[in-house]
């Protein structure tokens, strides 16, 4: 690779990269069971509504009343929104990994996510990504969602970088073709030692010995 083209920045996902997903189907079954709903009726409602509360356009308890307390409950709202915040979970051999690799090569981070509000400022603080990430484009925040263009595109400008210099990093393989369409270099990621693996030999991205103690 030559010097015009080398890597300066890295586009992540949150979900299924760094952490676990915030709110999915597994997370929503568990919920199903724990509070004794019916699963098909959340599930419909949740389709219904979820993108809504993404793009930042409802708040979490505006979705909480639309997806389960449109009627009575045994339990209460706040008892909900915890259990939803402890469904997260970190990826700390992926952080560890990607805050040594930054740091022996000198790359920009920048997050490119589809996450609620409530969930985004959670997941951010309980796990400590500001203390590596240099900018959240979060679909909450920007109002845009994967897979909508739009969104790599404000993220190409918060960070002020060309395409061919940023590798985008998703477990979501469409989502790495539609940011591929505007010149974005992309991993579908798999686990760790995959996506190392191709930053290392693909990209000459990699975490000298020193720093990875």
């Amino acid at each position: 690779m030559s010097e015009s083209d080398k890597i300066t920045t890295l586009f992540l996902d949150i979900g299924g990269v760094l952490l676990t997903n915030g709110w999915d189907r597994y997370s929503r079954r568990d919920a199903v069971e724990k509070f004794d709903l019916d699963y098909d009726e959340l599930n419909e409602r949740h389709h219904l509504t979820f993108d809504t509360y993404e793009e930042g356009k409802i708040s979490l308890d505006e979705y909480l009343d639309r997806v389960v307390f449109y009627e009575d409950r045994a339990f209460t709202k706040e008892e909900f929104r915890d259990f939803m915040f402890e469904q997260s979970e970190a990826y700390p051999e992926m952080i560890q990994y990607i805050r040594n690799l930054k740091r022996a090569n000198g790359l920009r981070v920048t997050v490119v996510s589809n996450e609620g509000r409530e969930l985004n400022d959670y997941r951010i603080s309980a796990f400590n990504l500001h203390e590596f990430v240099d900018a959240f484009i979060s679909s909450s925040f920007v109002h845009y969602r994967k897979p909508d263009e739009d969104i790599f595109r404000m993220a190409l400008d918060v960070s002020q970088v060309d395409p061919q210099k940023v590798v985008y990093i998703d477990d979501r393989r469409l989502f790495v073709q539609i940011a591929g369409d505007l010149g974005i270099n992309g991993i579908h990621h798999k686990g760790l030692e995959s996506t190392r693996k191709i930053l290392s030999e693909k990209y000459n991205l990699r975490v000298r010995e020193s720093v990875a103690q």
